[in-house]
């Protein structure tokens, strides 16, 4: 009898285990929102809208009021296009045309006879469908994407960036000026005289008028081409990326905002109220309304011919996140778009934008102390906000560097980690600064940390750069590198637990238990090892901690002895490109590069069983990870992986398609490895902030990532 009843404790017990372990998974949060649109359809009362950031297609049915993700069956998330034809839509991505006929509930890959499957833009002709491409010129359909021809007879430049339809006129932009085709594409002949810039961005159709946006402003055709002539007037800025035509009112969507004509080019002026990210990529028309796709900020909405704007964005997600904090009941996350707050547990979240202050809008790092909150970024320094976020004051005297990627605080002391600037020193809340690099051999600064120095007295500040690890027992004074025993020296995150200081490095984690003399290396069991986070929460009981590891492209990691052993604890967790952790009072928070912010209740964490590793298999022929960091300013780092030996060629492109560097041809043996690109061109110069594509191919096999340079 009680055998039996041992027997029926035992399986309630493992019962209720196993309902733990099912519950125990990552839930993404609901934002935060905005996202990168880079095209943008209207069809009837629908509005599509493409991310090209990895998030697919959004389809809004209420003119943008609320928005729904429709990727089902859409194998590549990373659209470059969209268009409609009839009750078929059309998506354009880096591995093919998707098709779907039922309004993005799903979808169908129609890339039959796509030999290059870049795709960049589409136009529809009747009923005939044309797909340009990346360096394979353009392809017809006439059978909606069941089959595609090639049709580049003439078409001496093949790196296709835009369409227009004007009649029987078929236009071709591309970065090497415009194509006409009279003939329903099986032809084309060049039409570039008096065109001074030739990298085509966009078209837009106003009667019988043609423009045509570059990066270096609108040019008017009146005559199909023949001719061109300059009409950039009033436009101050001149990177002209999305065309529209609203009855007479003719707008230009550029990197400096929206510009209006109502004079068929003659003239413009800027409508940007309300417009608060001016980074736009795309434009649309639907009735009397107008919409703006932007970089980071999502989409906006005029209903005045651009005289105003209002967001639009309930539904679209921001999936850049760099920093997470928690200050009392708030989570605070920081992003490309700027600074979210969410009171819920990431249930809702509420954007800050520049109207409180917050100028920034790459948000790097955070620091709370006590009713304060800093907050640095990427490209104007620090901001302190005394009511919980409502408003922001920007705190820069003295901070000759405003790439900001770490802060700290200590008692009355507030450090600032800056990229190639070193540290800097305010003793009054940020109102002045003082650089302090005495020592400090590697200025830039990715983590900072700040312990209690032995017996009490005093404190150790710690910086963690791209050349290890250095201390600094004079709050910062004087520095001195600590690097015995640290293999790997990019360091990108801290942790401190007691006596214990973690590193966070592109090799894993390092552990010192005397804060200062020497490291070791505890990874067993973290199959992926570029760390990008660490956070710390106190064990059960009191005794003990926590320790989780954030890492880029293997998830999130759990270790309850110091390091000495992780677990995988990524259950749920589709995206496992990991750049943020936070600590909440009950649950544990990952930011990611794709998706946004993820929460994980802490007790389902510490009472699930052990949970499956993740597959660290190599994969059929070749794998290849996003790089990092992305946004980056200085350089990043690819990763991929080989199963057999192949040759391997890695190179950089322009957002028009040109090859700028080459940072790999050779044939390499089956193995894990990486490449750095300094963000510097064949001629070892300096490239300008923007998109760039690396294409990496393997064999036969290949594949192209987006990475953004930001100065």
């Amino acid at each position: 009898m009680r055998k039996a009843i041992l027997r029926v404790t035992w399986i309630i017990a493992t019962f209720f285990i196993w309902q733990i372990q099912l519950k125990a998974q990552w839930v993404q949060t609901n934002g935060p929102y905005r996202d990168w649109i880079c095209c943008l359809v209207a069809s009837g009362k629908n509005l599509f809208a493409g991310a090209s950031n990895g998030q697919g297609v959004f389809l809004s049915a209420n003119i943008g009021t609320s928005w729904t993700p429709v990727n089902n069956g859409l194998k590549n998330i990373s659209v470059q296009a969209l268009a409609v034809s009839g009750t078929s839509l059309f998506a354009g991505t880096s591995s093919g045309v998707f098709l779907s006929t039922n309004n993005g509930t799903s979808w169908t890959e129609a890339s039959d006879g796509l030999t290059n499957k870049i795709v960049k833009a589409f136009a529809v002709h009747d009923t005939t469908l044309f797909t340009g491409t990346q360096g394979g010129g353009i392809f017809r359909s006439i059978n909606k994407g069941t089959s595609w021809t090639e049709v580049n007879s003439g078409l001496t430049n093949k790196n296709i960036t835009a369409f227009a339809v004007n009649g029987t006129n078929l236009f071709a932009g591309t970065q090497g000026g415009v194509y006409l085709s009279t003939n329903n594409g099986s032809s084309w002949t060049e039409v570039n005289s008096g065109l001074t810039n030739k990298n085509i961005t966009a078209f837009a159709v106003s009667g019988t008028n043609l423009f045509a946006g570059t990066d270096g402003g609108a040019f008017l055709s009146t005559n199909n081409g023949t001719s061109w002539n300059a009409a950039s007037t009033g436009m101050t800025n001149t990177y002209v990326r999305a065309l529209a035509v609203i009855g007479t009112n003719l707008f230009a969507g550029t990197s400096g905002g929206v510009f209006l004509s109502a004079n068929n080019g003659t003239s413009w002026t800027p409508v940007n109220t309300g417009l608060t990210n001016t980074d736009v990529y795309s434009l649309a028309v639907s009735d009397i309304y107008l919409f703006a796709g932007t970089n980071g900020g999502g989409v906006f909405r005029s209903i005045d011919s651009g005289t105003s704007w209002t967001t639009i964005n309930n539904g679209l997600m921001n999936i850049y996140i760099w920093a997470l904090a928690v200050s009392d009941t708030n989570l605070l996350a920081g992003t490309l778009g700027g600074v979210f707050f969410s009171t819920d547990n990431g249930t809702t979240w509420a954007a800050i934008n520049a109207s409180s202050g917050l100028t920034g809008n790459v948000v790097k790092s955070f620091v709370v102390s006590g009713k304060n909150i800093f907050v640095g970024t990427a490209d104007q320094g620090v901001f302190l906000s005394t009511d919980n976020g409502t408003s922001w004051t920007a705190v820069n005297s003295g901070l000759m560097n405003t790439e900001v990627r770490a802060l700290a605080i200590s008692g009355s002391n507030l450090f600032a980690g800056t990229w190639g600037g070193g540290v800097f020193l305010s003793t009054d809340k940020g109102t002045s600064w003082t650089a302090i690099r005495t020592g400090l051999t590697n200025t830039y600064v990715q983590a900072l940390a700040v312990s209690p120095a032995s017996g009490g007295f005093g404190t150790k500040l710690f910086a963690g750069t791209i050349g290890g690890v250095f201390l600094s027992t004079d709050n910062g004074a004087s520095w001195t590198a600590i690097n015995t025993g640290l293999t790997n020296t990019i360091v990108f995150t801290f942790a401190i637990s007691g006596t214990n200081l973690f590193a966070g490095t592109n090799g894993g984690v390092f552990l010192s238990t005397n804060n200062d003399t020497s490291w070791t290396e505890v990874n067993t069991g973290l199959t992926n090892r570029v760390v990008q986070a660490l956070a710390v929460s106190p064990a059960s009981g009191g005794s003990g901690t926590n320790l989780f590891a954030g890492t880029w492209g293997g998830g999130v990691f759990l270790s309850t002895d110091s390091g000495t052993s992780w677990t995988a604890i990524s259950t749920g967790l589709t995206n496992v490109y990991v750049q943020a952790l936070a600590v909440g009072e009950k649950n544990l928070f990952a930011g990611t590069y794709e998706s946004g912010v993820w929460r994980r209740s802490l007790i389902e964490i510490l009472t699930s069983v052990k949970e499956p590793k993740l597959d660290n298999t190599l994969p059929i022929f070749f794998s290849v990870y996003q790089n990092y960091p992305n946004p980056f300013n200085l350089e990043t780092v690819i990763p991929y992986i080989l199963s057999e030996q192949g040759h391997v060629v890695i190179e950089v492109y322009n957002i028009h398609g040109n090859k700028i560097a080459v940072l790999k041809d050779a044939l390499e043996t089956p193995g894990h490895y990486s490449v750095i690109w300094n963000g510097k061109n064949s001629n070892n110069q300096v490239v300008s902030s923007g998109v760039y594509l690396c294409r990496i191919q393997a064999g036969k096999y290949q594949k192209t990532i987006r990475m953004l340079l930001l100065k």
